[in-house]
Protein backbone atom coordinates (compact mmCIF):
# COMPACT_ATOMS: atom_id res chain seq x y z
CA UNK A 1 0.00 0.00 0.00
CA UNK A 2 1.29 3.43 -0.86
CA UNK A 3 1.49 5.94 1.96
CA UNK A 4 2.13 9.66 1.99
CA UNK A 5 4.16 10.81 4.98
CA UNK A 6 3.30 14.26 6.32
CA UNK A 7 5.09 16.11 9.09
CA UNK A 8 3.13 17.51 11.99
CA UNK A 9 4.30 21.04 11.20
CA UNK A 10 2.86 22.60 8.09
CA UNK A 11 4.35 25.49 6.21
CA UNK A 12 4.34 28.68 8.20
CA UNK A 13 2.97 30.49 5.20
CA UNK A 14 -0.42 28.76 5.57
CA UNK A 15 -2.95 31.51 6.17
CA UNK A 16 -5.15 31.15 9.24
CA UNK A 17 -7.83 33.58 10.30
CA UNK A 18 -7.77 34.74 13.88
CA UNK A 19 -11.21 33.31 14.50
CA UNK A 20 -10.06 29.85 13.51
CA UNK A 21 -6.84 29.82 15.52
CA UNK A 22 -7.29 27.27 18.26
CA UNK A 23 -6.12 27.80 21.80
CA UNK A 24 -5.10 24.98 24.10
CA UNK A 25 -8.04 23.63 26.07
CA UNK A 26 -7.96 23.70 29.85
CA UNK A 27 -7.69 19.91 30.02
CA UNK A 28 -4.42 19.71 28.09
CA UNK A 29 -1.36 19.02 30.20
CA UNK A 30 2.25 19.44 29.22
CA UNK A 31 2.68 15.69 28.77
CA UNK A 32 -0.79 14.38 27.89
CA UNK A 33 -3.54 15.05 25.38
CA UNK A 34 -6.96 13.41 24.97
CA UNK A 35 -8.82 13.09 21.65
CA UNK A 36 -12.24 11.65 20.86
CA UNK A 37 -13.44 10.46 17.46
CA UNK A 38 -17.18 10.90 16.98
CA UNK A 39 -17.93 8.31 14.31
CA UNK A 40 -21.10 8.55 12.28
CA UNK A 41 -21.25 4.82 13.02
CA UNK A 42 -18.55 2.88 14.82
CA UNK A 43 -19.88 -0.30 13.18
CA UNK A 44 -19.21 1.08 9.71
CA UNK A 45 -15.99 -0.08 8.02
CA UNK A 46 -15.13 3.36 6.69
CA UNK A 47 -15.37 4.94 10.14
CA UNK A 48 -13.29 2.12 11.55
CA UNK A 49 -10.59 2.77 8.95
CA UNK A 50 -10.54 6.48 9.79
CA UNK A 51 -10.10 5.56 13.46
CA UNK A 52 -7.30 3.17 12.53
CA UNK A 53 -5.49 6.15 11.02
CA UNK A 54 -6.22 8.28 14.08
CA UNK A 55 -4.90 5.66 16.50
CA UNK A 56 -1.81 4.87 14.47
CA UNK A 57 -0.75 8.46 13.88
CA UNK A 58 -1.56 9.42 17.48
CA UNK A 59 0.82 6.71 18.67
CA UNK A 60 3.54 8.00 16.34
CA UNK A 61 3.02 11.59 17.48
CA UNK A 62 3.19 10.51 21.10
CA UNK A 63 6.71 9.24 20.44
CA UNK A 64 7.73 12.18 18.26
CA UNK A 65 6.46 14.89 20.61
CA UNK A 66 6.99 13.19 23.96
CA UNK A 67 3.30 13.67 24.75
CA UNK A 68 0.94 10.88 25.74
CA UNK A 69 -1.95 11.11 23.25
CA UNK A 70 -4.99 9.03 24.15
CA UNK A 71 -7.91 8.39 21.78
CA UNK A 72 -11.39 6.93 22.02
CA UNK A 73 -14.25 6.37 19.61
CA UNK A 74 -17.97 7.04 20.13
CA UNK A 75 -20.79 5.54 18.06
CA UNK A 76 -23.13 7.99 16.33
CA UNK A 77 -25.32 5.12 15.12
CA UNK A 78 -26.01 6.92 11.82
CA UNK A 79 -28.34 9.15 13.84
CA UNK A 80 -28.12 12.94 13.66
CA UNK A 81 -29.56 13.57 17.13
CA UNK A 82 -27.24 11.04 18.76
CA UNK A 83 -24.17 12.62 17.21
CA UNK A 84 -25.37 16.14 18.03
CA UNK A 85 -25.68 15.14 21.69
CA UNK A 86 -22.23 13.53 21.63
CA UNK A 87 -20.70 16.69 20.18
CA UNK A 88 -22.36 18.89 22.80
CA UNK A 89 -21.19 16.61 25.61
CA UNK A 90 -17.63 16.28 24.29
CA UNK A 91 -17.42 20.06 23.93
CA UNK A 92 -18.52 20.82 27.48
CA UNK A 93 -17.57 17.98 29.82
CA UNK A 94 -13.87 18.85 30.02
CA UNK A 95 -12.73 15.31 29.18
CA UNK A 96 -11.22 16.01 25.77
CA UNK A 97 -8.66 18.41 24.38
CA UNK A 98 -9.84 18.00 20.79
CA UNK A 99 -12.61 16.36 18.79
CA UNK A 100 -12.42 14.62 15.42
CA UNK A 101 -15.79 13.90 13.86
CA UNK A 102 -17.12 12.16 10.78
CA UNK A 103 -20.46 13.97 10.53
CA UNK A 104 -23.60 12.02 9.74
CA UNK A 105 -25.48 15.30 9.22
CA UNK A 106 -22.98 18.10 8.71
CA UNK A 107 -25.54 20.92 8.44
CA UNK A 108 -27.47 19.69 11.49
CA UNK A 109 -24.31 19.23 13.55
CA UNK A 110 -23.63 22.94 13.22
CA UNK A 111 -26.28 23.49 15.91
CA UNK A 112 -23.78 22.27 18.52
CA UNK A 113 -21.56 25.31 17.95
CA UNK A 114 -20.09 27.30 19.52
CA UNK A 115 -19.12 24.63 22.02
CA UNK A 116 -19.22 25.29 25.74
CA UNK A 117 -15.45 25.07 25.99
CA UNK A 118 -12.58 25.92 23.67
CA UNK A 119 -12.17 22.44 22.17
CA UNK A 120 -10.91 22.49 18.56
CA UNK A 121 -12.84 20.28 16.15
CA UNK A 122 -11.61 18.58 12.97
CA UNK A 123 -14.17 17.18 10.49
CA UNK A 124 -13.48 14.31 8.11
CA UNK A 125 -15.34 13.15 4.96
CA UNK A 126 -17.78 16.07 4.98
CA UNK A 127 -17.90 19.52 6.56
CA UNK A 128 -19.87 20.93 9.47
CA UNK A 129 -22.20 23.79 8.59
CA UNK A 130 -24.98 24.74 6.20
CA UNK A 131 -23.02 24.32 2.94
CA UNK A 132 -22.17 20.65 2.33
CA UNK A 133 -19.78 21.67 -0.46
CA UNK A 134 -17.82 24.34 1.44
CA UNK A 135 -14.69 22.88 2.97
CA UNK A 136 -13.45 26.04 4.71
CA UNK A 137 -14.62 25.97 8.36
CA UNK A 138 -18.11 27.46 8.54
CA UNK A 139 -18.71 27.56 12.28
CA UNK A 140 -16.66 28.80 15.23
CA UNK A 141 -14.69 25.95 16.76
CA UNK A 142 -14.08 23.91 13.62
CA UNK A 143 -10.41 24.36 12.77
CA UNK A 144 -9.93 21.95 9.86
CA UNK A 145 -11.82 19.80 7.36
CA UNK A 146 -10.31 16.73 5.68
CA UNK A 147 -12.69 16.14 2.80
CA UNK A 148 -13.63 17.12 -0.73
CA UNK A 149 -16.89 18.64 -2.01
CA UNK A 150 -19.40 15.83 -2.66
CA UNK A 151 -20.65 17.61 -5.78
CA UNK A 152 -17.21 17.21 -7.36
CA UNK A 153 -16.96 13.44 -6.95
CA UNK A 154 -20.63 12.91 -7.80
CA UNK A 155 -20.15 14.84 -11.03
CA UNK A 156 -17.07 12.77 -11.93
CA UNK A 157 -18.99 9.55 -11.28
CA UNK A 158 -21.96 10.61 -13.39
CA UNK A 159 -19.72 11.71 -16.24
CA UNK A 160 -18.26 8.20 -16.47
CA UNK A 161 -21.82 6.94 -16.93
CA UNK A 162 -22.35 9.47 -19.71
CA UNK A 163 -19.22 8.21 -21.45
CA UNK A 164 -20.32 4.59 -21.10
CA UNK A 165 -23.79 5.35 -22.44
CA UNK A 166 -22.59 7.44 -25.40
CA UNK A 167 -23.61 4.84 -28.02
CA UNK A 168 -26.52 3.25 -26.14
CA UNK A 169 -30.09 4.50 -26.60
CA UNK A 170 -31.91 4.09 -24.33
CA UNK A 171 -29.29 3.58 -21.64
CA UNK A 172 -31.12 2.42 -18.53
CA UNK A 173 -29.39 3.30 -15.27
CA UNK A 174 -30.25 2.54 -11.65
CA UNK A 175 -28.99 4.88 -8.92
CA UNK A 176 -27.82 3.23 -5.70
CA UNK A 177 -27.51 5.88 -3.00
CA UNK A 178 -26.45 5.34 0.60
CA UNK A 179 -28.96 6.98 2.95
CA UNK A 180 -31.61 9.02 1.19
CA UNK A 181 -32.13 11.22 4.28
CA UNK A 182 -28.42 12.07 4.61
CA UNK A 183 -27.42 15.57 3.41
CA UNK A 184 -24.31 14.04 1.85
CA UNK A 185 -26.28 11.55 -0.21
CA UNK A 186 -29.02 14.03 -1.03
CA UNK A 187 -26.37 16.23 -2.63
CA UNK A 188 -24.78 13.32 -4.50
CA UNK A 189 -28.08 12.11 -5.94
CA UNK A 190 -29.03 15.64 -6.95
CA UNK A 191 -25.79 16.02 -8.91
CA UNK A 192 -26.13 12.56 -10.48
CA UNK A 193 -29.60 13.43 -11.76
CA UNK A 194 -28.49 16.84 -13.02
CA UNK A 195 -25.61 15.39 -15.04
CA UNK A 196 -27.49 12.38 -16.40
CA UNK A 197 -30.59 14.48 -17.07
CA UNK A 198 -28.69 16.48 -19.68
CA UNK A 199 -28.57 13.42 -21.97
CA UNK A 200 -31.80 12.27 -23.64
CA UNK A 201 -30.50 8.74 -24.22
CA UNK A 202 -30.06 8.08 -20.48
CA UNK A 203 -33.07 6.82 -18.55
CA UNK A 204 -32.95 6.65 -14.74
CA UNK A 205 -35.10 3.64 -13.92
CA UNK A 206 -34.92 3.88 -10.12
CA UNK A 207 -33.21 5.55 -7.17
CA UNK A 208 -32.47 2.98 -4.49
CA UNK A 209 -31.21 3.16 -0.90
CA UNK A 210 -28.35 0.80 -0.15
CA UNK A 211 -27.66 1.92 3.40
CA UNK A 212 -23.91 1.37 2.93
CA UNK A 213 -24.74 -2.29 3.42
CA UNK A 214 -24.10 -5.29 1.15
CA UNK A 215 -27.21 -7.28 2.04
CA UNK A 216 -29.60 -4.33 1.88
CA UNK A 217 -28.19 -3.37 -1.52
CA UNK A 218 -28.43 -6.94 -2.77
CA UNK A 219 -32.14 -6.98 -1.94
CA UNK A 220 -32.78 -3.54 -3.43
CA UNK A 221 -31.03 -4.34 -6.72
CA UNK A 222 -32.62 -7.81 -6.93
CA UNK A 223 -36.05 -6.17 -6.69
CA UNK A 224 -35.05 -3.64 -9.35
CA UNK A 225 -33.90 -6.35 -11.75
CA UNK A 226 -37.23 -8.17 -11.60
CA UNK A 227 -38.66 -5.53 -13.91
CA UNK A 228 -35.44 -4.32 -15.55
CA UNK A 229 -33.45 -7.29 -16.85
CA UNK A 230 -32.29 -5.04 -19.71
CA UNK A 231 -30.57 -2.58 -17.38
CA UNK A 232 -27.38 -0.97 -18.73
CA UNK A 233 -25.78 0.16 -15.53
CA UNK A 234 -25.86 0.82 -11.79
CA UNK A 235 -24.32 3.98 -10.38
CA UNK A 236 -23.37 3.40 -6.75
CA UNK A 237 -21.84 5.61 -4.09
CA UNK A 238 -20.31 2.86 -1.93
CA UNK A 239 -18.25 -0.28 -2.48
CA UNK A 240 -20.22 -2.27 0.10
CA UNK A 241 -23.36 -1.55 -1.88
CA UNK A 242 -21.76 -2.42 -5.19
CA UNK A 243 -20.71 -5.82 -3.84
CA UNK A 244 -24.37 -6.48 -3.07
CA UNK A 245 -25.38 -5.22 -6.50
CA UNK A 246 -22.82 -7.52 -8.13
CA UNK A 247 -24.28 -10.55 -6.37
CA UNK A 248 -27.82 -9.54 -7.38
CA UNK A 249 -26.72 -9.20 -11.01
CA UNK A 250 -25.04 -12.60 -10.97
CA UNK A 251 -28.08 -14.19 -9.36
CA UNK A 252 -30.21 -12.73 -12.17
CA UNK A 253 -27.90 -14.21 -14.81
CA UNK A 254 -26.33 -10.86 -15.73
CA UNK A 255 -22.54 -10.72 -16.04
CA UNK A 256 -21.45 -7.62 -14.05
CA UNK A 257 -18.75 -6.78 -16.61
CA UNK A 258 -21.42 -6.57 -19.33
CA UNK A 259 -22.96 -3.40 -17.84
CA UNK A 260 -21.73 -0.21 -16.20
CA UNK A 261 -20.98 -0.96 -12.55
CA UNK A 262 -19.00 1.28 -10.24
CA UNK A 263 -18.28 1.74 -6.58
CA UNK A 264 -16.99 4.33 -4.17
CA UNK A 265 -14.53 3.97 -1.33
CA UNK A 266 -11.40 2.31 -2.64
CA UNK A 267 -11.83 -0.89 -0.60
CA UNK A 268 -9.58 -3.87 -1.19
CA UNK A 269 -12.57 -5.72 -2.67
CA UNK A 270 -13.31 -2.88 -5.06
CA UNK A 271 -9.71 -2.59 -6.22
CA UNK A 272 -9.73 -6.32 -7.00
CA UNK A 273 -13.06 -6.09 -8.84
CA UNK A 274 -11.87 -3.19 -11.02
CA UNK A 275 -8.58 -4.93 -11.74
CA UNK A 276 -10.48 -8.02 -12.86
CA UNK A 277 -12.79 -5.99 -15.08
CA UNK A 278 -15.96 -6.83 -13.16
CA UNK A 279 -16.52 -3.18 -12.24
CA UNK A 280 -16.09 -0.28 -14.64
CA UNK A 281 -14.38 2.01 -12.13
CA UNK A 282 -14.21 3.00 -8.49
CA UNK A 283 -14.20 6.36 -6.72
CA UNK A 284 -11.08 6.31 -4.58
CA UNK A 285 -11.04 7.19 -0.90
CA UNK A 286 -8.27 6.90 1.65
CA UNK A 287 -9.84 6.77 5.12
CA UNK A 288 -6.71 5.70 7.00
CA UNK A 289 -4.74 8.62 5.58
CA UNK A 290 -7.69 10.93 6.31
CA UNK A 291 -7.55 9.87 9.95
CA UNK A 292 -3.81 10.45 10.04
CA UNK A 293 -4.09 13.96 8.65
CA UNK A 294 -7.05 14.76 10.92
CA UNK A 295 -5.19 13.85 14.11
CA UNK A 296 -2.21 15.92 12.98
CA UNK A 297 -4.42 19.00 12.72
CA UNK A 298 -6.15 18.24 16.03
CA UNK A 299 -2.83 17.97 17.85
CA UNK A 300 -1.47 21.09 16.16
CA UNK A 301 -4.57 23.04 17.20
CA UNK A 302 -4.24 22.05 20.84
CA UNK A 303 -0.53 22.89 20.82
CA UNK A 304 -1.12 26.30 19.18
CA UNK A 305 0.79 25.28 16.07
CA UNK A 306 -0.22 26.03 12.46
CA UNK A 307 -3.27 24.15 11.20
CA UNK A 308 -4.30 23.40 7.62
CA UNK A 309 -7.89 24.57 7.50
CA UNK A 310 -8.68 22.46 4.42
CA UNK A 311 -7.09 19.19 3.30
CA UNK A 312 -8.45 17.92 -0.02
CA UNK A 313 -9.06 14.22 0.54
CA UNK A 314 -8.99 13.55 -3.21
CA UNK A 315 -5.30 14.46 -3.33
CA UNK A 316 -3.98 12.45 -0.38
CA UNK A 317 -2.45 9.77 -2.63
CA UNK A 318 -1.35 9.85 -6.25
CA UNK A 319 -4.27 7.85 -7.63
CA UNK A 320 -7.84 8.70 -8.52
CA UNK A 321 -10.17 10.22 -7.72
CA UNK A 322 -11.77 7.85 -10.29
CA UNK A 323 -9.74 4.70 -10.93
CA UNK A 324 -10.21 2.37 -13.90
CA UNK A 325 -8.49 -0.92 -14.64
CA UNK A 326 -5.85 0.98 -16.60
CA UNK A 327 -5.24 3.37 -13.69
CA UNK A 328 -4.74 0.48 -11.28
CA UNK A 329 -2.43 -1.31 -13.68
CA UNK A 330 -0.28 1.82 -13.55
CA UNK A 331 -0.29 1.57 -9.72
CA UNK A 332 0.30 -2.16 -9.14
CA UNK A 333 1.22 -1.78 -5.47
CA UNK A 334 -2.02 -0.07 -4.44
CA UNK A 335 -4.45 -2.49 -2.81
CA UNK A 336 -6.75 -0.12 -0.90
CA UNK A 337 -6.76 1.03 2.72
CA UNK A 338 -9.76 -0.80 4.12
CA UNK A 339 -12.14 -3.73 3.76
CA UNK A 340 -15.77 -2.98 3.02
Amino acid sequence: MKHVTKTIAVLGTMALTAGLSACSSSTAGDDSLSLVFLASSSQNGYNQAVYEGIEGRAAELSEELGVEISTEIQDGQFDANTQLSQMQNAGTNGQFDSIIVQPHDGPGLGAAFPLGQDVPVVAVLNPIGPDINKMEPQVEGVVSTVASPPKNSAKLQAETVVDYCADIDPCKIGLLAGLLNSPLDIERVKVWKEVLGEHDNIEIVATLEGGYDRDKSLTAVANLLQGNKDINGILSIADQQTMGAQIALENAGIEPSSIFLNGGGGTTEAIKAVREGKWTNDLMSFPVTMGERAVEQAVNAVRDEPVETVIDSDTLLDIGPIATKEDLEANPDFTGQWNG
